[in-house]
C-alpha cells in the first residue's frame, strides 16, 4: 500500500535497505486516492519472472475505483512461488465491496491452481476485515488447518487475533487483524521444499506511542495534521518458511 512508485524508488535507495539491492513491481492503480499496491523483494532471495495487475471491478458499481490486486511470481529459494498482493476497500465501504474483492482473488487463486494444484502461494495485504469476517469466508481462508478442503487456504491470523488478542491496528480500544498473508495447502503439506513454519505481528516497543491519549496505539506518522516522527497506523505481519 504506497502512493506511488517514488516513494518505492525512494526507500530501496536507504539504508539499510539500499545495501541489501531490493527491488521494485508497482503499478500505477485507479483508485481515487492515489493509493497503490506494489512489492519490494530481495533479487537474491527471489526471481521474478512476470508481475499482473488485475483491475477490481464490480458489475452492480460499474463506477467504483479500488485498488488494483497485484500478482507476483516467480522463483523463491529455487522453488515457483506466487503472491497476491492486495488493498481491498476500506472499512468507510459496505462490506458487500471487500466480498466482491475477495471473490476476485478466489478466481484468480483458482485459476492458478487449475493449472497446478501443488501451486505455492500466498494471498498477502490490508484487507480491511478481520480473519473471522464474510469476506475471508468468501476467499474460504480457515482458522484450522483439520477444517480445510481441497479448495481452502490456511488463515494463521484467526488465531492471533481471536485465541491470543493479538492485532495490529487499534480503532476505538479494540483490536483488529486487517494485515494478512494467507497460504496455500502446499506450503503446509509439502514434504520438501518450501514450507510455512510460523507467523507472527511484530511487536516492538518503539512501533507503539509511548505516552498521552493514544497510549499503546501503533505509532503514526501523522496524527491530524501533527507530525509524530512515527511509522504506520498499522502493525507489521510476518510468516516465516523453511525450505526441506
Amino acid at each position: 500500500e504506497v502512493e506511488n512508485r517514488r516513494v518505492l524508488e525512494e526507500l530501496v535507495k536507504t539504508e539499510p535497505l539500499a545495501s541489501m539491492g531490493y527491488e521494485i513491481v508497482h503499478y500505477d492503480s485507479p483508485d481515487r486516492r492515489g493509493i497503490d499496491v506494489a512489492c519490494l523483494y530481495n533479487p537474491r532471495l527471489f526471481t521474478l519472472l512476470s508481475s499482473k495487475a488485475y483491475p477490481f471491478f464490480m458489475p452492480s458499481k460499474p463506477n467504483y475505483r479500488s485498488r488494483d490486486q497485484l500478482l507476483v511470481s516467480g522463483l523463491l529459494a529455487g522453488e515457483s512461488f506466487h503472491m497476491i498482493v492486495n488493498h481491498w476497500p476500506s472499512r468507510g465501504a459496505e462490506e458487500p465491496v471487500r466480498m466482491h474483492a475477495a471473490m476476485q482473488v478466489k478466481a484468480l487463486k483458482d485459476s492458478l491452481m487449475r493449472s497446478d494444484k501443488d501451486l505455492k502461494l500466498i494471498i498477502m495485504g490490508d484487507l480491511n476485515d478481520d480473519p473471522m469476517d464474510q469476506s475471508l469466508a468468501v476467499l474460504g481462508a480457515k482458522k484450522h488447518v483439520e477444517d480445510m478442503t481441497e479448495d481452502d487456504l490456511y488463515n494463521p491470523w484467526w488465531v492471533t487475533l481471536e485465541d491470543k488478542g493479538v492485532g495490529t491496528w487499534l480503532y476505538r480500544g479494540k483490536w483488529n487483524l486487517f494485515d494478512q498473508i494467507i497460504i496455500s495447502p502446499s506450503l503446509l503439506q509439502a514434504a520438501k521444499g518450501l514450507k510455512y513454519d510460523h507467523n507472527e505481528v511484530f511487536l516492538r516497543e518503539y512501533l507503539f506511542q509511548q505516552e498521552g491519549r493514544y497510549k499503546g496505539s501503533p505509532l503514526r506518522t501523522y496524527g491530524g495534521k501533527v507530525w509524530l516522527d512515527g511509522y504506520s497506523d498499522h502493525l507489521p505481519t510476518i510468516i516465516y518458511m523453511r525450505k526441506q
